[in-house]
């Protein structure tokens, strides 16, 4: 029996994926629940498991882009399993006739071979590049075996001083993720079609340093994760958006829609690139229980196993560009929310306390917001709030009792 695989869908509104890496190969027997591919869709990195157990004949290549619901492979189900190479043997007494390859096949083999080699072009591909003028060294090609298809030629792009053909300096070309392009147009969308403002203010970390010097063996050992910078921010976030509810509103054509619940997006870094999972009800949870869901969110995204449901809804965005060592920034508004905040290194730095210079740790935050919606008073009033909030932080975010607060 042969089974037709229909690409699955992945989300609401998710028409099209792209397969983005084959994890088989076609004539491989594969089992009933193997991850057979990695497909893209313009939120995440899914796998595909197999259906059924049988031999997989693939019918999509790595890059295209395909339906929801179209067919991507078969599966013959009734073809047995393969006996392992260590239990197979050669029966020495099957007849030559069996035995021999002919010449022919031989040439045969080799010529469908060297078609599908690395850097080798189809006819068509290697037509359109000659007409183009430019050399099948420099094109990386997306088929398969990495061979140089008729589309990689006409996206090819001639440019001045194209090195020859036996230059020994390389180079890759490589087409961006489904992922990676949707990215692309929601981060261009934002700067056109939003009054992106960023406000910016520094906040004395020695208090939470010495919090965290204090409690954060004690901390990780009742609770297992560790007491982190995460929680305060958040605390700070959720608390700075109650006070100015604005700034966790969004605008829905003529309309203001605002929330009265904190769902915090945090942007993490994985392996396809940036992903930014929800912390929900972020106002309801401790200290601890906002550092276990940003360790559990971190994993699942180091791991590729975060979902779509897990990324979409938050109500406003934290970003931390400072584990990269990033001074200061101007992060962009993650749509259709309305602000930001980003997050830098801690630096020590000479500022006036009481009247006398002291060395503290300094950490410069900034608040990108659309100005449609936020006021300049608004934005500033915020990041106010949580400047007060992260240098207070047993009086405003623990109301005076450290251990209680954090479950010591």
């Amino acid at each position: 029996m042969i089974l037709e695989m229909k690409v699955p869908s992945p989300g609401e509104s998710i028409t099209e994926v792209e397969i983005a890496t084959w994890l088989v190969e076609d004539g491989d027997y594969v089992e009933k629940d193997q991850a057979i591919a990695e497909v893209d869709s313009d939120k995440a990195t899914l796998e595909l498991p197999a259906e059924e157990s049988g031999i997989i004949t693939l019918k999509a290549e790595e890059g295209d882009a395909v339906d929801v619901g179209a067919v991507v492979c078969l599966i013959d189900t009734s073809a047995a399993k393969p006996e392992s190479s260590d239990q197979s043997s050669v029966n020495t007494e099957q007849s030559d006739e069996i035995k021999t390859v002919s010449s022919s096949a031989v040439e045969n083999v080799s010529e469908t071979k060297t078609t599908y080699a690395s850097g080798t072009a189809s006819p068509a591909a290697k037509k359109i590049l000659a007409e183009k003028d430019i050399p099948l060294a420099i094109i990386k090609g997306t088929g398969k075996d990495g061979r140089i298809t008729k589309d990689d030629a006409v996206k090819a792009v001639p440019s001045m001083g194209t090195p020859a053909a036996d230059s020994t300096r390389g180079g890759e070309r490589k087409k961006l993720s489904m992922l990676r392009r949707k990215v692309a147009e929601r981060l261009v969308a934002v700067k056109n079609e939003t009054a992106m403002l960023t406000t910016f203010n520094e906040v004395d970390m020695q208090p939470i340093f010495d919090l965290r010097k204090q409690y954060k063996e004690d901390f990780k050992t009742k609770h297992g994760v560790s007491l982190g910078f995460m929680s305060f921010f958040t605390k700070a976030v959720v608390r700075a958006l109650q006070l100015f509810p604005d700034v966790n509103s969004m605008i829905d054509g003529d309309f203001k829609v605002s929330y009265d619940f904190q769902d915090i997006s945090i942007a993490v870094s994985g392996p396809k690139g940036l992903m930014v999972p929800v912390i929900r009800n972020a106002e309801n949870l401790t200290f601890r229980g906002i550092e276990a869901e940003v360790k559990r969110l971190a994993i699942r995204a180091r791991d590729g196993e975060i979902t779509i449901d897990e990324m979409t809804g938050g109500t406003f965005t934290i970003t931390n560009g400072g584990v990269f060592g990033s001074m200061l920034s101007t992060p962009i508004i993650n749509p259709p929310q309305s602000a930001i905040l980003g997050m830098h290194n801690i630096v020590e730095r000479p500022v006036a306390i009481n009247g006398k210079v002291e060395i503290r740790p300094i950490m410069f935050v900034a608040v990108s917001y659309d100005h449609r919606i936020i006021d300049g008073k608004e934005s500033v009033g915020f990041l106010v709030a949580i400047k007060e909030a992260l240098e207070n932080p047993v009086e405003i975010l623990m109301d005076n009792n450290p251990k209680k607060a954090l479950e010591m």
